[in-house]
């Protein structure tokens, strides 16, 4: 049986193949965004993976360290290792800023790892070129994300430090490229106050009438020296002994150390539900509003070939084509029309994905739910043109 869809599209097939890249533009546009949401989660669960940890012990109340602020004091770990099931313990410092090179600025999360070795909770897991950190100042490891490449000299604050070696997927739940630096430096660089700074807190502290009784200049001397030293940090990073399980090491921890404690999957939830939940929803609102523009953009199109040969619709009513057969017609062209749009924006979007500033994840899941949506999208938008064709007069056809 000759497919009168074939022969239509065949008949006007210019037409018809760029309105299908037209379209095509438009859904490689929601594939894109569908990946931005899964390259979001991948940065989450990468950060995690990275970080070596099977516990994050932060500051108790907080969502720390990666979804709120955390303070502990540097010396919590010493008390977390005299406990049952724990490894290891060490201190994590995460300041997501602006990191200078010459004249170019690159915003990275500054991590400050613990003096150890290749293995401790919070250092890289491996490097693509270089070498890990072995002195206690001035030396950097960074992500290759951050364009940074071995000798440059970067300036986190006051100081300037030497990468020394490069990493990979090393990234925030925000995508940015990290930059690992000694504790002791990456503490200096978010606690420690600057010298005016110092000095502006000191003259306030003397100015106060209960630094000025008798007996006081001891306190006072404290609170000076508090002000010029840094003995904090953001969380610590626990791996728990085999044959313990994370959730009771942690119960214990909350319990005895009263501090908050995370499991991976307590951690998993609280970057994916939290940090990431409101882009979630934004790209979900975007890929609702596309699929409702496509849904009108296929319905348009269809009915507007389908108006362009009403008379030959006419003629086949007129010679007695049955309705199924027309109706099948103007369906086979939406599905067509769907197929190639679909194509044309699996290919855009695999060859943009790379080049978006953002790590964009495009899985194949996300493609067979997408090319089965499109074809329900195309086959509902053409019942329109099915309804309209299907009320045709077949007189028309003589009357002309």
């Amino acid at each position: 049986m000759i497919s009168l869809a074939g022969r239509d599209i065949a008949h006007s097939w210019g037409k018809f193949v760029f309105t299908g890249i037209g379209l095509g533009l438009l859904l490689g546009v929601t594939l894109t965004m569908a990946g931005v949401y899964r390259g979001m989660v991948d940065d989450g669960k990468a950060l995690l993976d990275n970080s070596g940890a099977d516990l994050w012990v932060v500051q108790k109340e907080t969502l720390g360290p990666y979804a709120e602020s955390s303070s502990l004091n540097d010396d919590v770990y010493r008390g977390l290792l005299a406990m049952p099931g724990i490894a290891r313990a060490a201190n994590v410092t995460y300041l997501t800023m602006q990191v200078r090179k010459d004249d170019r600025d690159v915003r990275a999360m500054v991590v400050g790892i613990a003096p150890g070795e290749p293995g401790t909770p919070g250092w890289p897991p491996y490097l693509v070129s270089g070498r890990q950190i072995t002195r206690s100042h001035y030396e950097a490891v960074a992500d290759v994300a951050s364009g940074f490449k071995l000798g440059d000299r970067l300036k986190i604050r006051r100081n300037q430090y030497i990468v020394v070696g490069l990493t990979r997927r090393m990234v925030s739940s925000s995508g940015d490229p990290m930059v690992f630096i000694p504790l002791k430096d990456a503490q200096e660089a978010q606690f420690l106050k600057d010298n005016d700074a110092i000095w502006r807190s000191r003259r306030r502290t003397e100015a106060n009438p209960d630094f000025n009784r008798p007996g006081a200049s001891d306190l006072l001397d404290a609170v000076i020296a508090s002000q010029s030293t840094n003995a904090f940090v953001n969380a610590v990073l626990v791996t728990v002994k085999p044959g313990y399980a994370p959730d009771e090491v942690a119960a214990s921890i909350r319990r005895w150390k009263r501090f908050s404690a995370y499991t991976r999957p307590q951690m998993e939830g609280i970057l994916i539900g939290k940090l990431i939940a409101t882009s979630a929803k934004q790209i979900g609102m975007f890929l609702v509003i596309l699929a409702i523009v496509s849904a009108a953009i296929v319905a348009f199109i269809i009915y507007t070939l389908t108006m362009d040969k009403i008379r030959e619709i006419a003629v086949l009513k007129l010679i007695g084509t049955r309705n199924r057969t027309i109706a099948a017609m103007i369906m086979q062209q939406a599905l067509a029309l769907g197929a190639i749009g679909f194509a044309v924006g699996r290919i855009t979007a695999t060859y943009t994905a790379p080049r978006f500033p953002k790590y964009v994840l495009l899985v194949p899941l996300d493609s067979i739910i997408g090319f089965f949506a499109v074809m329900v999208i195309c086959a509902l938008a053409s019942l329109i043109a099915i309804r309209m064709a299907l009320q045709v007069d077949p007189a028309e056809a003589i009357g002309g």
